[in-house]
């Protein structure tokens, strides 16, 4: 049988040896000796030593004990050791003994060991040994000190809702109803208070209607409870006619200075109402504790209600978008993330402007070198850009120069989702291509990853059109490659790169002389003779060209995948330049330009100076924009210049339709019965009503008319909580259904027989690392084909750092042991 827990410690298996020890300690020892004995023994009760023979020992020699430590582990004791019978289920006859020092303890002068002891009686379930106690508690009720009476409310609440309470204390409700009247401490009138709202309902109403007024005074503690107490008269199951008196003492409570209890009541008041009035004041007050709270738990747990209120108030939650957006300025990349990801469903094409507005505030910020995480954060800003602009391309124009600042970013993903932007809205935006072709000319130099100029060299290639925007396309592609050719070998046989000579040569002076000088026939003439003087660059200079050439860098490392791309970039650009240049020399000069280009790519593939050859792709890719340069045909113009847009295009409508079928996909649509019941409003009597309530009137007659309340959100969350644990193949197929509990965590295993034979000896097997701990093991069972079972285990946990558990289900058949592994996180 399972008993009920409330210590956990781990102890190594007694012996009768220890036992004694323990009994010898008791009988002889002083006060610390006694408090260690007995902690020796509570450990091990805990792990299953029965110690029969040492309650005798415990009454005579530990009782009499002044010492407040041992006291307190006798209770401990008292409370961990068999009380009754395991044949009979009755009281242990000794048990009787300890009733006479519990009310000792109760009439105590010293408060700690009255506290002490009233709280030991809230766990103590025999009827028996509670009943001759019940005069010395209710006694406690009226004692002079807070601590005390405190602890009796809460023995008086616990012993009346156990069975058979409420014939050992009848009048407890009227007694606690009286003690509340006349109480100060707030800790006390909280638990005198949470027994009327669990056993005596209609009193702890009365009890909030006639202080509704005082309510904003009372504790923290006081208010918590009232705002459960409401919660549970006016909910799915308590349906009062009055609920708007009870939704205004709500709504003060709003104002209340502690942070939990306006959490509570803005949750409190969302379930309860659904009037727009109601889930504004809901969604402003979530807001407000979303920036003043520091604690990055705290604000994730608001923006998880906020996410909730935007799936069933969207229309509420978009006047306080601007709100959300504040809590940006949280470093917590998590936080960020929800927030940008809450905003982006809240997006209207009369908050896009303000919402881009300050995303591009925040796009600038981190630019300082003091921002943390400040490239991850950049990134993020720049998806939630780009999706607004895909919403509402008209904000486009505002954000995509600001953004094209960042192609050079170090942070290579931030580039990279920039460039994809830019690549996206130049298609979608026909009005911004001249200046996004001309801003991204003069900043491509600035681009130091490969696959972002990959992609920028495609939409130079794709998108320029007029004659200056294709050569000064070309030039910039040329000035980044550099010199050519990319080596050069010295008289010693030694390779090195052409744009960085031995001496770094700028410029240089050339001198010209001439003299006579005599011929092979005997005749004179005059001899010319130049001599070219270096005049060395200083290094500035030098870093400057340097950084201009960030394609020549890229592929010299062996990027021959950007090569390729620069090829055919390069082609698409010739080609279309012959086609926008009216002079044939013109066309020919650059056609000539990519050719060198390329071909000395294929030299410095096809060389030692590189440790690896260019790949067969990139050669043959290179190979053929060379042929199409030498000999174009009016279908590889049309494939070239015109399919390849087209295919992006096409990507775009594609990628558009997914979404949108996405969406509709997850829109829950709800319908009515069409017997189902409808409440007109209009119909209805307004006296005494108030705004609230009438607002609030006609949204649960929408609701019933939509259907939405057939909608039920716990069996998808209960869904999401399923955990596969094998394949589908595996001839044992478990899942589980995991629920977490403060420190517990219950597992509910399905484990299901897929053979035709009987499995038997069938054993989950688990085991856990880190701070957890098993509580008990699953036993083994027997599976007829294709039957399940469920199997629970339960799982300690002592802290919150990560934890695995992991395990195996193993079984027999045939009369061979197998075995099925599963593991798990």
């Amino acid at each position: 049988m399972e008993k009920p827990c409330t210590l956990l410690v781990h102890f190594d298996k007694g012996s009768p040896a220890m036992a004694n020890e323990i009994k010898a300690e008791l009988e002889s020892g002083d006060g610390p000796a006694k408090a260690d004995a007995m902690r020796r023994a509570i450990s091990l009760l805990l792990n299953g030593e029965p110690l029969p023979h040492l309650f005798i020992t415990v009454v005579r020699y530990v009782q009499s004990c002044d010492d407040h430590a041992v006291q307190k582990l006798l209770l401990l004791y008292l409370e961990t050791v068999d009380k009754r019978d395991a044949a009979t289920g009755k009281v242990l006859p000794e048990m009787i003994l300890i009733c006479q020092n519990l009310r000792n303890n109760l009439q105590s002068p010293n408060e700690y060991i009255r506290g002490v002891t009233l709280r030991f009686l809230c766990r103590l379930a025999e009827p028996e040994l509670l009943e001759p106690l019940v005069p010395s508690i209710l006694a406690n009720l009226d004692h002079r000190h807070h601590f005390v009476r405190r602890h009796a409310l809460s023995a008086v609440a616990a012993i009346y809702r156990r069975q058979h309470g409420d014939q050992l204390i009848p009048d407890a409700p009227e007694l606690v109803e009286r003690s509340l009247a006349s109480e100060q401490d707030a800790a006390a009138r909280r638990n005198a208070f949470l027994m009327l709202l669990a056993s005596a309902q209609d009193r702890a109403v009365a009890y909030l209607l006639t202080n509704a007024d005082r309510v904003a005074e009372w504790p923290d503690l006081l208010q918590m409870a009232a705002v459960d107490l409401i919660c549970k008269v006016c909910g799915p199951k308590g349906g009062r006619a009055d609920k708007g008196r009870y939704i205004k003492i709500i709504i003060s409570l709003l104002s209340a200075p502690s942070s939990a209890v306006v959490y509570e009541c803005a949750g409190a008041l969302v379930s309860l109402s659904s009037a727009p009035t109601a889930v504004r004041a809901a969604a402003n007050t979530y807001c407000q504790l979303l920036s003043s709270q520091s604690d990055n738990n705290v604000k994730l747990i608001i923006l998880d209600r906020l996410h909730e209120l935007r799936a069933s108030h969207r229309e509420v939650m978009v006047d306080v978008v601007m709100d959300v957006l504040r809590a940006l300025g949280s470093p917590n990349v998590d936080v960020r993330k929800k927030v940008l990801d809450l905003v982006l469903d809240l997006l209207t094409p009369r908050n896009v402007e303000e919402v881009v507005l300050y995303l591009k505030k925040e796009v600038v910020k981190t630019q300082a070198a003091e921002v943390e995480k400040g490239g991850e954060y950049r990134q993020m800003l720049v998806q939630a850009i780009h999706s607004c602009a895909k919403k509402y391309p008209e904000v486009a124009a505002s954000v995509v120069h600001l953004l094209m600042d960042f192609l050079g970013d170090p942070n290579v993903a931030a580039a990279h989702d920039v460039v994809l932007f830019v690549r996206e809205i130049i298609e979608t935006n026909p009005k911004l291509r001249v200046s996004i072709i001309q801003r991204l000319i003069d900043t491509f130099y600035q681009i130091r990853a490969s696959r972002v100029c990959i992609c920028a060299l495609w939409i130079l290639a794709e998108y320029a059109l007029s004659l200056s925007e294709v050569e000064s396309a070309i030039s910039t592609i040329k000035q980044c490659v550099g010199d050519l050719p990319f080596y050069t070998v010295s008289e010693e046989g030694e390779t090195t790169d052409s744009s960085k000579p031995s001496q770094p040569v700028v410029n240089s002076v050339t001198v010209s002389s001439r003299r006579p000088a005599v011929l092979a026939d005997g005749t004179y003439a005059t001899q010319s003779a130049a001599t070219e003087t270096a005049i060395s660059a200083p290094a500035a200079s030098l870093g400057s060209l340097a950084s201009t050439q960030n394609l020549r860098s890229l592929i010299l490392s062996g990027d021959f995948f950007l090569a390729a791309a620069v090829a055919s970039n390069l082609t698409k650009l010739v080609l279309r330049l012959e086609e926008v240049q009216p002079s044939k020399v013109e066309a020919n000069k650059a056609s000539t330009g990519a050719l060198l280009i390329m071909v000395s790519i294929l030299q410095l593939g096809e060389s030692s100076y590189l440790p690896h050859p260019i790949d067969n792709d990139s050669h043959a890719r290179i190979v053929l924009c060379v042929r199409i340069l030498c000999n174009p045909g009016d279908d590889v113009r049309k494939v070239w210049l015109q399919s390849c847009r087209q295919s992006f295009v096409n990507m775009l409508a594609e990628k558009q339709f997914r979404e949108t079928e996405e969406m509709k996909a997850k829109a829950q649509i709800s319908h009515a019965q069409p017997d189902d019941l409808i409440d007109f409003y209009h119909l209805k009597s307004r006296m005494g009503m108030s705004q609230l309530e009438l607002e609030d009137a006609v949204q649960d007659d929408l609701k019933a008319a939509t259907g939405q309340f057939t909608k039920d959100a716990d069996d998808t969350n209960k869904l999401n909580r399923i955990l596969q644990l094998t394949g589908f193949s595996d001839p044992v197929y478990a899942e589980a259904f995991v629920t977490v509990h403060h420190y517990d965590i219950v597992l509910d295993v399905t484990v299901i027989n897929r053979t035709k034979e009987t499995l038997q000896n069938l054993c989950l097997e688990l085991a856990t690392m880190g701070d957890l701990k098993l509580v008990d093991r699953p036993q083994n069972y027997t599976l007829a084909p294709e039957s399940s079972k469920q199997i629970r285990a339960n799982i300690k946990v002592s802290s919150t750092e990560t934890g695995v558990i992991f395990g195996n289900i193993v079984y027999e058949t045939c009369g061979q042991n197998l075995s099925g592994k599963i593991r798990w996180r």
